[in-house]
């Protein structure tokens, strides 16, 4: 699939200075493509959307929070 032509989404925690934000899209493969917005160029990684709720989930309950 062509990510050129997916509808990017810029996180809103990103806290709009630009220096560290990634970008997300709803792919119609059922997939989530995230970004980041410093280097475009790179591929972006790609998760089945159990895979995306998980993350989501695991973002939610704090398991990624620096101790």
């Amino acid at each position: 699939m062509d990510l050129a032509q997916a509808n990017w989404r810029k996180s809103t925690f990103s806290g709009g200075n630009g220096n560290s934000c990634v970008e997300m899209a709803f792919l119609s493969d059922d997939t989530v493509a995230v970004r980041d917005t410093k280097d475009r160029a790179l591929p972006a990684h790609r998760y089945a959307a159990t895979e995306w709720h998980a993350l989501l989930a695991g973002v939610r309950a704090g398991e990624f929070d620096r101790a």
